[in-house]
């Protein structure tokens, strides 16, 4: 067991609340390195904090803080900004609720105390010595702080559209058969006109057709529905209730709009970094990329694009309970976008893919894709969603604009010059993708290099030209085993291990002489994965050929097919050794 006075950390684990914190202290033995302690939330409970803090340290100078925050919304912020200012050997690390959560209930699975929660990220910090969280810029902060206001006031919107909704159930429920969005123009111009069913029933047709932005298909459905209407609720009281609710339906709606102003000229003011990249995807504008960068505040803290699809709960849940509007019961495996995640981030992402699948060539090759295999319109877009935060993650991470010739994403339009690879080829496996998961994890688009045993690749030896010649990318895998590319590229004998698992230093992030196993390889399945967090490359073969000779995919296909002596396609005939 360690000495007490040998101690090299103190694990210091802080539950944060509105008006007081709870703060606990542990050795690396798990037993308390002092008695926890209260923090209010004023000069006299910091003042408590900084008094124990310096007992420890001078009882223990050569000890090192290792300190766990509970990141509750904003009581962290004034917290953490005064340990920052501590003159004291110390690690900040800010953890998510979630994940802290976890961590508590896998070690106090009977409890759920501000005790046991300072207790668990304690222990979590003396024995995980997480890694410190970047001090946010106060261009950031204050980013934060208005997407924060900007969440509340879309949530007030969204409540004041609900209100509406249910009472227009009572006054014209067949409205809600007819119309989508309660939120549009033409509708909150309708129902402030026509208020009621009886209304829009005694209102000539012409008249219904004047309203702006009304398409010309709903005119003649909702004049005869009303006529026919069941609602219950009618009258000058109604009417009344029903102008209301559309005032604050539009107030909230003004009001969402000045602040979303305010969030883009905070995000214009940030100092410059990666997350600049961002809105140079098509399909995010400014207040989208400013949502989700003042969310996200440190892409570093995502090891994998998928940690970061999990952190906004872009994925999706059965929900298969109620009935459908036609009165049918919603069948078995029915699947939904998950609830879990940050409302705001989602509205705007959902925005953002509805955008995409016209603008961008990734989400509209992949929505096609799916919409072609049968999959519902609001599933493929929950797709494009998580397609949408693997592009932000890859932008970010790698600080380059988003290359809409990276990848092939989709044939070009009749007329075009013919692209290079065959969008099957592209979209089903290349770069990690599944069939039916395109946004599994995926190798960002980094430029990447390393020194190898095959001959150096001459890029002018494929020009960019309409006689291109066509790759079949799985044919082309399957000619091929990961063993054969790892001995060409003299991977092989540097991997340790037996059968068909093995592992060893990284060839794209590693060097000579290293001792990090985090490259990952099986023969069998012809894939591999670095787990080192800055790296998280991952594919097939062809993906590995492309990584380490820094080549896109195509040229990369082409290059693997004449060392090896591959068939580039099925229909080519086999010449000069050719397999």
């Amino acid at each position: 067991m360690t000495q007490l006075g040998l101690l090299q950390h103190i694990g210091v684990g802080i539950a944060t609340a509105r008006y007081g914190h709870r703060v606990a202290f542990l050795r690396p033995d798990r037993q308390p390195a002092a008695k926890s302690i209260t923090v209010m939330e004023n000069h006299a409970g910091y003042q408590t904090l900084y008094d124990a803090l310096a007992q420890l340290h001078q009882l223990h100078p050569q000890a090192h803080f290792n300190v766990r925050i509970d990141a509750a919304g904003q009581y962290a912020r004034n917290l953490e900004s005064f340990l920052r200012g501590l003159d004291l050997p110390m690690t900040i690390s800010v953890g998510e609720p979630k994940r802290n959560k976890d961590y508590q209930k896998a070690h106090f699975p009977k409890r759920t105390t501000d005790d046991t929660e300072s207790q668990a990220m304690a222990r979590f910090a003396v024995v995980e010595l997480p890694p410190a969280s970047l001090p946010p810029t106060p261009q950031m902060l204050l980013l934060h702080e208005v997407a924060s206001r900007l969440q509340a006031r879309v949530k007030q919107t969204t409540q004041a559209i609900n209100r509406l909704h249910n009472l227009m159930a009572r006054v014209f429920p067949e409205l809600a058969t007819l119309v989508n969005d309660f939120s549009a123009v033409w509708v909150l111009q309708l129902l402030d006109k026509y208020p009621t069913a009886q209304r829009i029933a005694q209102a000539r047709l012409a008249a219904l057709e004047k309203i702006a932005y009304l398409p010309k298909d709903k005119a003649e459905p909702l004049h005869h529905a009303a006529q026919k209407s069941v609602g219950s609720l009618s009258g000058a009281v109604a009417e009344t209730l029903v102008r209301e609710l559309v005032a604050q339906v539009r107030h909230c709606e003004q009001a969402e709009r000045s602040m979303r102003d305010l969030l883009e000229g905070a995000f214009a003011d940030l100092p410059p970094s990666g997350h600049a990249q961002v809105i140079t995807i098509p399909c995010i504008g400014t207040a989208t990329a400013a949502v989700l960068v003042a969310k996200i505040v440190d892409i570093d803290r995502f090891a994998t694009p998928a940690d970061l699809v999990s952190y906004f709960g872009v994925f999706p849940e059965e929900n298969s309970s109620g009935v459908d509007k036609q009165g049918k019961p919603v069948p078995p495996g029915t699947m939904h976008m998950s609830f879990k995640g940050n409302d705001l981030v989602r509205h705007y992402l959902w925005n953002a893919a509805r955008v995409g699948i016209r603008f961008n060539p990734a989400l509209r090759a992949l929505y096609h894709r799916l919409r072609s295999k049968g999959k519902r319109g609001d599933v493929a877009l929950g797709h494009c969603m998580r397609k949408l935060l693997h592009l932000v993650y890859a932008v970010w991470k790698t600080d380059r604009p988003f290359d809409e010739h990276h990848f092939a994403w989709e044939r070009m339009p009749a007329g075009s010059p013919p692209v290079a690879v065959e969008l099957t080829a592209v979209n089903d496996k290349a770069v990690g993708h599944k069939r039916e998961d395109p946004a599994e994890k995926v190798v960002t688009t980094a430029s990447v290099s390393v020194e190898s045993a095959s001959p150096s690749v001459n890029r002018s030896a494929t020009p960019m030209s309409a006689a291109r010649p066509r790759v079949d990318l799985a044919f082309l895998r399957e000619q091929v085993t990961m063993e054969q590319v790892l001995g060409q590229l003299g991977l092989l004998a540097r991997l340790r291990g037996g059968g068909q698992q093995r592992r060893g230093v990284c060839p794209l992030h590693g060097h000579d002489g290293g001792v990090e196993r985090t490259f990952s390889v099986h023969l069998g399945k012809s894939v591999f994965r670095c787990f080192h967090a800055q790296c998280a490359v991952q594919g097939n073969v062809l993906d590995l050929w492309s990584a380490v000779h820094n080549l896109p995919l195509y040229e990369a296909a082409l290059h693997m097919a004449e060392t090896l002596h591959l068939r580039r396609n099925r229909e080519e005939e086999p010449v000069n050794g050719t397999r």
